[in-house]
């Protein structure tokens, strides 16, 4: 009979489940779907537990079982609930002989390698073809986007990859627009080059219909990227988008891809004033010559720029604001440490004012709702480098902390360039104290 192993423990911070490492077997989802996927030995988390066979030589039979429609049928006899108990998973019925022979038959040369047509997923290989969702991956190439196993990561039977032809492709600085700026071509004439090196002859209307994960009701990849991409990109990534759409606001006005893992101080400083000062003149010379629109164009531009300009500067409240670090290591500025996270770093784009839909900030659409605080409690922390630790209520700006220690996790902070330098310029002053005592 298979045997369920439990790695974690949420409440005690207990490791369990190491009979399980090293070895093959299925891991599970016991929530909702119960979808599975061959475990190939490392730790793995309470809610997803796995099953090994007692003796590795029936693993194909165990794995074959648990992979089957069958599967699932069995559990959900046991149990209809829908978070499915772990006791009731590693007493379901297993008839060894008859999953042998299944196993024999399905798998003759053994288990299949990992494999994913998914892009979410880390074994993705990045390339349009063969993917679930072609276009929103060939997007992601375009902005010069690579999946793990591009960047050199292996996995388990799923090594690294290496180039495939598609890195010609990929703009340079991580910055597409739109409308044709900057020298550059288009973003949708851009797109179509890279699908058809990737794909051969596509349909574009089959490509668009299927994007996403509902579809779309777009005709044309221009329309397409201007009003759906962005939406779509965000809820297939689960909330957590790495390619930005920035706009003024108008359906005819500024519009431009952006690759947030490009995104430093100097690439914000470029989509500013290179990019969208480009659109500025030309909305400028269009003004002059009375062109229709081109002066609510150009009105728009500017205040883009205006509030792009402000997030370089980073003055409260469009400060970078982490939890986590003591006021001295906060960011001065768009200095952004993409390992704190996209919802630390979103934020200033998210506040600098609507420009289009409510709550949306700079973004085309809305790409995630921001928390103001999370759950859970910090450890205790020195109150004059984390005064919104000792908050009871909302900190605001600049934060002194109350009496008592609290931990509440606040997001909604925002510190003053002039508060951070004061820091800084402490720090600096002790550590010459320091040096001279």
């Amino acid at each position: 009979m298979s045997r369920l192993l439990i790695e974690t423990n949420d409440h005690t911070g207990v490791i369990r489940g190491r009979e399980a490492w090293g070895k093959t077997g299925i891991a599970i989802d016991r929530v909702g779907s119960l979808a599975r996927a061959v475990y190939d030995g490392d730790l793995f988390h309470s809610l997803v537990p796995v099953v090994v066979a007692h003796d590795q030589k029936d693993r194909d039979a165990v794995s074959a079982f648990c992979l089957s429609d069958e599967f699932v049928t069995t559990a959900r006899a046991a149990n209809q609930a829908l978070s499915i108990d772990n006791g009731y998973l590693s007493k379901l019925p297993f008839d060894l002989a008859h999953w042998q022979k299944v196993a024999a038959e399905k798998y003759p040369d053994g288990l299949p390698k990992p494999h994913s047509d998914d892009p979410t997923q880390w074994l993705f290989s990045g390339h349009p073809k063969g993917s679930d969702q072609p276009l929103h991956v060939a997007v992601a190439r375009l902005l010069g986007y690579q999946w793990p196993r591009q960047t050199g990561t292996g996995f388990p039977d799923c090594p690294a990859l290496g180039a495939d032809g598609l890195e010609s492709f990929a703009d340079e600085d991580g910055i597409v627009c739109l409308p044709p700026l900057n020298r550059e071509q288009p973003a949708a004439a851009r797109l179509r080059q890279l699908l058809t090196a990737a794909l051969g002859t596509f349909d574009e209307r089959a490509l668009i219909a299927a994007a996403g994960l509902k579809g779309s009701k777009s005709k044309t990849l221009e329309d397409w990227l201007r009003d759906e991409f962005f939406e779509q990109h965000a809820k297939l990534f689960h909330d957590r988008p790495f390619i930005w759409h920035l706009w003024d606001g108008r359906l005819d006005g500024f519009h431009a891809l952006v690759n947030y893992h490009k995104l430093d101080h100097a690439l914000l400083q470029k989509l500013t004033y290179a990019y969208l000062g480009n659109w500025i003149q030309q909305q400028s010379e269009d003004a002059k010559a009375d062109k229709p629109g081109a002066a609510e164009r150009l009105g728009a531009a500017r205040a883009l720029q205006a509030k792009l300009a402000a997030i370089l500067e980073g003055e409260a409240p469009l400060d970078i604001f982490v939890r986590w670090k003591p006021i001295k290591d906060q960011a001065q500025g768009w200095h952004p440490d993409l390992n704190d996270g996209i919802r630390q770093n979103i934020r200033p784009f998210l506040l600098a004012g609507d420009v289009g839909k409510r709550g949306a900030g700079l973004f085309r659409t809305v790409p995630l709702a921001l928390k103001d605080k999370d759950r859970g409690t910090e450890p205790t922390r020195p109150k004059k480098d984390y005064p919104w630790f000792w908050c009871e209520e909302e900190p605001g700006t600049d934060p002194t902390g109350g009496k008592d220690f609290v931990g509440n996790r606040w997001n909604n902070v925002h510190l003053t360039l002039a508060a951070k330098r004061t820091q800084t310029s402490n720090r600096k002053v002790n550590h010459e104290q320091d040096l001279q005592g």
